[in-house]
């Protein structure tokens, strides 16, 4: 099949050199966005008189049958078609004839892949932000669940103080939170329409980019046409919001692997969200935790990946860019599926209060409690926590806690220290005291909750 664009070759292009050359292999997933952008294009064109309404109409109408042939599988793309541009063309020529010939008017494939590329994008970013949204309610659901229950709270995967697993399920809420706001952010800033910009320069055609930038649903056309094709920023920062919110789930996934551990024994995953060994048959792998975990390198790789396509291309449009695609589709695959798995398994996940209660006796987990009410008696903060160093000390030595230090002992660590002076000292209490605002205390966790439903309740659609 000649190339469309091979009038000034003698020579057809080597079979090996299609192959490497053509993108249509991936490219036609965005079949829908190139025929909306074509019907735009079209339609503009007949409205400023550069092809007539009736020729606008045969082409638009011809557009619709090819939409319908590709989505029953009708029409099977190759790789004489090199791309989904001109696929898509084409088949048009060969459907309706030559008047199809006039819809490259005013356009090149240069702004053609950018309004696809962005439509796919927008497209994307609105069904990621929904599968973000659904994983929100159900931390919501479940921090209101354990808004009361007490677990460790770890630093430096040591006992470091006892929160609520509520708390746990909130902080994660405000990572996810980002997330959402990122897309959000990236949306409006891509939301401009690429479409008329050409090869690189603009046209001599009297066009109306406003027009086919409000026909796509986009807030405006791009502002200058060089910039407009050799702009893949919307493509970087769509992977960088990708990675990151992966990585989010990594975090939490590796959680979820050492709270499964015989180890600790925190939480009980369904069966449905595991797997077994081949060999050990008592093993119950959390295999979708690892998996998840790991996914994370996958879409790090993608965005790597095109930084480096687009590290030292000169302006404008360079075929390296085509490279920006197949990336760019791994990491929208990988990161909408690992939402949707997450966000079933933490459904199906319940925690197990009485092995967690068992570790709420070790590693002086109300040490900086105590401390803290020294302080409110008027012991400077430093010296509080050096009294209660010493006091773990000593309870190390004596195998003990820290309600089991006489009083002769306390006073020989610091004479103003007694048991009286300790206070109501029980994990609870010391749970229930953190109430400064952002802190784990159930009421102030609850708040938490609120603010977030209330979020999430008036956060706008993306249009």
């Amino acid at each position: 099949m000649a190339s469309l664009w091979g009038g000034r070759f003698e020579k057809e292009m080597d079979d090996i050199v299609k192959k490497f050359n053509a993108s249509i292999g991936f490219d036609q997933r965005m079949y829908n966005e190139d025929i909306d952008g074509s019907i735009a294009h079209v339609t503009m064109l007949g409205e400023q008189g550069i092809v007539t309404k009736e020729e606008a109409d045969q082409i638009i109408a011809g557009l619709e049958t090819l939409r319908e042939k590709i989505a029953s599988g009708e029409i099977v793309f190759n790789v004489d078609d090199e791309d989904i541009h001109m696929g898509i063309e084409s088949r048009l020529i060969a459907e309706i004839g030559d008047v199809a010939k006039k819809l490259h008017t005013a356009r090149s494939r240069n702004d053609q892949c950018q309004v696809d590329g962005r439509l796919y994008i927008k497209k994307e970013i609105r069904e990621v932000v929904h599968r973000l949204l659904y994983l929100e309610s159900v931390i919501l659901e479940k921090a209101e669940k354990y808004a009361d229950s007490i677990t460790v709270g770890f630093t430096h995967i040591q006992h470091a103080q006892p929160i609520t697993i509520g708390f746990i399920f909130m902080a994660y809420f405000q990572m996810f939170k980002r997330d959402i706001e990122r897309l959000m952010d990236t949306y409006d800033r891509m939301n401009l329409c690429p479409l008329g910009a050409c090869a690189m320069a603009g046209t001599t055609l009297p066009t109306n980019r406003h027009r086919t930038a409000e026909l796509l649903g986009f807030a405006a056309p791009t502002e200058n046409a060089m910039d407009s094709v050799s702009d893949r920023d919307y493509s970087l920062e769509f992977l960088s919001n990708a990675a990151i919110s992966m990585m989010h789930l990594s975090r939490w996934a590796e959680e979820f692997v050492w709270w499964n551990s015989q180890e600790f024994g925190f939480i009980d995953i369904d069966d449905s969200y595991c797997t077994g060994s081949s060999i050990m048959p008592q093993k119950k792998n959390p295999d979708m935790a690892e998996l998840l975990r790991g996914k994370v390198g996958r879409v790090y790789g993608d965005m790597i990946q095109m930084f480096t396509v687009m590290k030292g291309t000169p302006m404008t449009y360079n075929k390296d860019f085509q490279e920006d695609k197949e990336s760019l589709f791994d990491a929208i695959d990988t990161w909408k599926a690992s939402i949707q798995i997450f966000a079933h398994m933490l459904e199906k996940t319940e925690f197990r209060m009485d092995r967690i209660e068992e570790q709420l006796s070790k590693g002086f987990l109300n040490a900086t409690d105590i401390a803290e009410h020294f302080a409110k008696q008027g012991i400077p903060f430093r010296e509080a926590h050096s009294i209660v160093g010493r006091m773990v000390k000593a309870c190390e030595n004596k195998g003990c806690d820290f309600e089991d230090l006489t009083d002769e002992e306390l006073q020989s660590i610091d004479p103003r220290v007694n048991k009286e002076a300790l206070g109501d000292i029980s994990i609870k209490a010391c749970v229930d005291a953190r109430v400064s605002y952002g802190g784990t205390a159930p009421s102030e966790v609850r708040r938490q909750i609120k603010a977030g439903s209330q979020w999430l309740e008036n956060l706008e659609e993306l249009k």
